[in-house]
């Protein structure tokens, strides 16, 4: 509002005009008041400011002093007011930094010429009102008039003035008004400002219409002292409630004071909120074992996000889990969900990850709902990165992350169809060449590992079995439980096996990829697949190989078929006998009894093995005992009585998955010259 002049560090005030419409309305009973002010103050706080003829501005200390900066024109109603107050009602007065005006005319404007027509303040009609300082000339000249009739062309007041002198560099403009022991009602109804220039005309037909009179009621005196007392009672009452509501909250909020320090951004719950739209059900993405997930869209930045909550009723193991997101939430990955920041309310923790537009991979792939189909392409380098993933969990991130959840429905799709891992709730971190600990089973049946079953302890390796059960996901379509109409309901692995074993497994293919693929990527999945989900964990490959092999770094182990022994890939060969090696995995796999005879192997029949036979056009045979000589024939034997020998090719056909997925299946084997 004002500017310095170059030459001296004086204020010199600008220039400025207002224009505006009031109107006081006294009430029914007391009528009166203390009528109202144009003001220009230094803050828009009166602090320790009275009611009644203070205007709600000053009070009887700071009454008078220079610091006030106060510049005011008054519009006084009051009547008889004899501290150091103006000695008349219905006036128009200016003041500087006190209620006592430096100059003062009764409530008048001049109709024509010099002949003065009065104007009542309190009449409850609209009054204009004009105030203009000339910054030059260091003049204010104040106007009124009732609103029915143009700007006077001379002005009530005239009075030479250098508001420089009590004005600081920046002013707040506006209004005070105030009542007592007599009462109004004080309205604006128009107004206009302008520094450096005239103000704006108001356009008198828009404003508002000034109320009526209004009545004020009138207790008896017992009767305000009464509520008055209530009120206090009242005030205290809900000072105290909010104060330990505040307290309870704060308390609650820094509960977990050592983890939070070192966690990831802390989100405010109101802007979950807002950015949920209360958790609204139309924002919800799915709910998971651990909570619900929804759609958010920060108000401030309008980033999508997706917002969990946990809910969790034991403090400790609140922690549990807040232990992990103090590591996890530093991940940084392509191909993971990133943790972007969390928020603490009571016993929720909410977390806040990349909104991930294309939703679950389990839902593409087996949504009955939508017509869109994963090509090849897209589920290949889908695969890829999820890989990717899960090596840097284990290998290239500062601790080994152990995800302990890996399946379908925990890779999320991005807009550009890249496969991201996410749900990290069941997360295990260790220190690269620590052994991991004995914990529950956790996890999601068909993608357990079997020594993770056994044992409890969860490892990379039990990561990569979990993984190359998502492989064949991916590629068949399917669940990792599939109904067989045969046998039930039967895991994704075997159910391939299955395939494999039947001479069709390329019938295991999704039905929706209509035959679009390249075979020789549908092979190495399927491969792999196996190979990842072989039951013993050592004979898994790492991420680190699993990578490789997707890359075409390394090829698959294949085996050689003229080797004597297809189905043992643990025989250690000792003169001319062959060891043997957990024979109780032969029947977990096949439900086979294995018997050593002299002749060799007995095979107790079974569903497999006959459907193995028939397949060979060895339906006919009963219990049979298997030898292996050093060429490539098969002779089958029942008893002791030889039978004509036939080329055993044809039963690699369907058993060579063996050697590569099954290593634990071991053929004492006595070896014929």
């Amino acid at each position: 509002m004002f500017y310095t002049n170059s030459s001296s560090a004086r204020i010199n005030v600008s220039s400025f005009s207002t224009h505006f419409v009031f109107s006081i309305v006294p009430s029914s009973v007391n009528r009166g008041g203390h009528g109202l002010a144009f003001t220009l103050s230094p803050s828009t706080q009166f602090i320790g400011a009275e009611a009644g003829h203070f205007l709600g501005i000053l009070n009887k200390s700071s009454d008078g002093n220079s610091s006030n900066h106060i510049f005011a024109v008054e519009f006084d109603t009051v009547n008889g007011f004899k501290e150091k107050s103006d000695s008349y009602g219905n006036h128009i007065g200016i003041n500087i930094n006190s209620l006592f005006s430096n100059v003062s005319e009764p409530a008048s404007y001049y109709a024509s010429g010099s002949a003065k027509e009065d104007v009542n303040l309190e009449s409850g009609n609209p009054i204009q009102a004009w105030i203009e300082y000339d910054g030059m000339k260091k003049v204010v000249h104040v106007t009124i008039s009732p609103s029915s009739v143009s700007k006077p062309s001379q002005p009530l007041i005239s009075f030479p003035i250098d508001l420089s002198d009590y004005l600081l560099q920046n002013m707040y403009v506006g209004f005070s008004a105030a009542t007592g022991n007599k009462s109004s009602f004080h309205y604006i109804l128009g107004w206009s400002f302008r520094m450096n220039g005239a103000a704006d005309a108001l356009n008198l037909s828009l404003l508002p219409i000034t109320p009526k009179e209004r009545s004020s009621s009138s207790f008896k005196p017992q009767i305000k002292a009464i509520l008055a007392a209530l009120s206090v009672v009242f005030i205290f009452f809900f000072a105290a409630l909010f104060l330990v509501v505040k307290y309870r909250r704060k308390m609650e909020f820094e509960r977990l004071e050592d983890w939070e320090l070192d966690c990831p951004h802390r989100f405010s719950y109101k802007d979950l909120h807002a950015a949920t739209k209360g958790f609204k059900e139309s924002e919800l993405l799915g709910v998971g074992g651990f909570g619900a997930v929804y759609k958010g869209v920060l108000p401030t930045t309008g980033a999508e996000i997706a917002v969990k909550k946990i809910s969790n009723n034991s403090i400790q193991g609140m922690r549990e889990f807040a232990a992990e997101i103090e590591s996890l939430g530093r991940l940084r990955h392509k191909n993971l969900v990133n943790l972007q920041g969390w928020c603490k309310r009571k016993n929720e923790l909410l977390l806040i990850y990349d909104y991930v537009p294309n939703g679950s991979l389990s839902s593409l792939l087996s949504n009955p709902k939508t017509e869109f189909v994963i090509c090849w392409e897209q589920r290949f380098n889908i695969l890829k990165g999820i890989a990717a993933g899960l090596l840097y969990l284990h290998e290239e991130w500062e601790q080994v992350v152990i995800h302990r959840d890996v399946k379908s429905s925990n890779v999320l799709i991005d807009a550009d169809m890249n496969g991201r891992l996410g749900d990290f709730g069941l997360a295990r971190l260790y220190d690269h060449g620590e052994n991991p600990h004995t914990t529950t089973v956790v996890g999601t049946i068909g993608y357990i590992a079997p020594e993770l079953a056994q044992t409890g302890k969860a490892s990379t390796s039990s990561d990569v079995f979990a993984y190359g059960v998502l492989l064949l996901e991916v590629v068949t379509g399917r669940g990792a439980v599939v109904h067989d109409p045969q046998n039930g309901h039967v895991t994704l692995v075997d159910w391939v096996i299955e395939c494999l074993r039947m001479g069709r497994i390329l019938d295991a293919a999704d039905p929706k990829l209509n035959s679009v693929y390249d075979f020789e990527e549908m092979e190495l999945i399927l491969g792999l697949g196996l190979l990842c989900s072989r039951p013993k964990s050592e004979a898994r490959p790492t991420m680190r190989q699993v990578t490789r092999y997707l890359n075409g770094d390394d090829l698959l182990p294949v085996l050689d078929s003229n080797q004597p022994s297809f189905l043992a890939t643990t025989i250690k060969n000792s003169g001319d006998r062959f060891s043997l090696k957990d024979l109780g995995f032969l029947h977990y796999f096949l439900g086979v009894e294995v018997v050593p005879t002299r002749f060799g192997i007995f095979l107790s029949q079974h569903k497999y093995v006959r459907d193995l036979l028939a397949s060979t056009n060895m339906s006919g045979a009963k219990d049979v005992s298997t030898s292996f000589s050093t060429s490539t024939s098969f002779q089958l034997v029942d008893g002791t009585a030889p039978m004509d020998s036939f080329d055993f090719r044809r039963v690699i056909g369907s058993l060579q998955y063996l050697s590569l997925t099954r290593p634990d299946i071991s053929f004492a084997v006595k070896k014929f010259s």
